[in-house]
């Protein structure tokens, strides 16, 4: 994991409120020659580059892929125009169309007003951090707008047909082909995303009952009162429903929250040891080892080790747990914030596809989704999210540097703490997890207050 300085890109691609900087059309059709530039560069191309590009619901999608489809045809590349999709989709159509790089437009459980853009290589694995780095030094180079192809050589858009058919169709050959879906009943909620369309179709056409809640996007809706957010609405309808299972993605769809028959939310790392569990059982965990995030509970790791499966700890973010799959040859990980990626069917975070490994599992066991979950506890952990004004700088702190060794060393081997500045927000995070609640949620405390004093003195 590297610790290139950027300061575009955060966590998970560029992100930011639309109309102000850097979340602009401008940015976009710098980002669109960039890219690009960047392409022809690092592969010798001797035909345009070919770039896939797609978007979620939000009303200013439309713009900045205008602007972004703008910039790498006036350096010269194609644009293969996929529209709404969700990221996993974008990533596994720039994949399958043997694509350049592919551009996903989406903020993923952000609201209507903010946007982002994250880019995959041609493998469909979003880019290392010195990429990323490369990106933002060609897009302040002054010199990157003259380069302009001639009127024979510039770019063109070509749609790409029946984009949604085609990853319903790649999503539905992950799930065991002898199996199907009969008798089972769904609460999807699709937070009025980008999986509004495919999500219904994968459950639907694999034979389950589908109560679909989140489906009428309108530009400003997605995520607003829906979705991952807020699952307690798709609690109240499993109850409504008797389901046997509530899936809540978010706007992009590379995440789910999964809901049991009585409508309580399943913890993201219960899930990931679940299908660790059952690939170890199967014979298909690669090196009998997860990768998952600081972030996860230790409880995972307790109760993976009684299966006899390592865990391995990366930064936060699913491009680092996927990064740290192929580089050491894993075939599964995630975060506990429902990101699951399965290597062998996808190359990033994909809610669907989580939630169909899932329902594999309760047909195989004829086990309920509560009862499977049981298998694994969770140790009590606290989340503290302190708004500062420079997250960076206040994490590093001196006065916050020796409080969190002072909790650390409080805890001992009984429990961890965590100071992480957000890629994504201006807040540090606060995480401290123990075997007593009382006395954690004390721990939090002091150190979100010291982190909130120290930041105070940085404006």
């Amino acid at each position: 994991m590297s610790k290139v300085t950027r300061l575009l890109f955060g966590t998970d691609g560029i992100r930011g409120i639309v109309g102000r900087p850097p979340m602009t059309a401008e940015m976009a059709l710098s980002l669109g020659r960039a890219l690009t530039c960047l392409l022809k560069e690092e592969k010798g191309l001797g035909r345009r580059p070919k770039i896939v590009v797609g978007k979620d619901t939000r009303l200013s999608g439309d713009m900045l892929i205008s602007a972004v489809a703008a910039g790498i045809m006036s350096q010269g590349g194609d644009v293969y125009l996929a529209e709404t999709l969700p990221t996993p989709g974008l990533a596994n159509l720039t994949a399958s169309t043997r694509a350049d790089a592919g551009l996903v437009i989406s903020a993923s459980h952000n609201p209507y007003q903010d946007n982002g853009l994250k880019i995959f290589d041609g493998q469909g694995y979003k880019l290392p951090d010195q990429t990323e780095a490369r990106l933002e030094s060609l897009m302040a180079d002054p010199h990157l707008a003259q380069n302009r192809p001639s009127a024979e050589t510039v770019g063109r858009v070509w749609p790409i047909r029946d984009a949604v058919g085609r990853y319903v169709v790649s999503l539905k050959n992950t799930f065991p082909k002898t199996m199907d879906l009969d008798g089972l009943t769904i609460v999807l909620d699709c937070a009025h995303g980008a999986a509004y369309q495919s999500a219904p179709a994968v459950f639907e056409e694999l034979g389950a009952t589908v109560h679909v809640l989140g489906a009428g996007p309108d530009g400003y809706n997605i995520n607003r009162g829906v979705g991952s957010l807020h699952p307690e609405v798709c609690a109240e309808k499993v109850l409504e429903y008797k389901a046997d299972l509530g899936v809540a993605l978010d706007g992009d769809a590379d995440r789910a929250i999964l809901l049991d028959h009585r409508g309580e939310v399943v913890d993201g790392d219960q899930i990931m040891f679940l299908c660790a569990w059952h690939l170890k059982k199967k014979k298909m965990l690669y090196k009998n080892t997860v990768a998952a995030t600081v972030m996860s509970n230790m409880g995972l790791e307790l109760a993976l080790e009684k299966e006899g499966i390592k865990l391995r700890r990366t930064a936060v973010g699913d491009r680092y747990v996927a990064e740290c799959l192929r580089q050491e040859n894993l075939n599964f990980g995630g975060e506990k914030s429902g990101h699951l990626i399965f290597l062998d069917h996808a190359t990033t975070g994909d809610g669907t596809l989580a939630a169909l490994q899932t329902l594999a599992i309760m047909k195989t066991t004829g086990l309920a989704l509560r009862d499977l979950a049981a298998r694994m506890s969770l140790l009590p952990q606290i989340l503290l999210n302190v708004p500062v004004a420079g997250p960076d700088r206040a994490a590093k702190l001196p006065e916050v540097l020796k409080k969190e060794a002072e909790l650390k060393a409080r805890l001992g081997r009984s429990g961890r703490v965590l100071l992480r500045p957000s890629g994504t927000e201006p807040v540090v995070r606060v995480m401290v997890e123990g075997e007593e609640e009382t006395l954690i949620t004390e721990l939090a405390g002091e150190l979100a207050r010291t982190v909130a004093a120290a930041g105070a003195k940085l404006n």
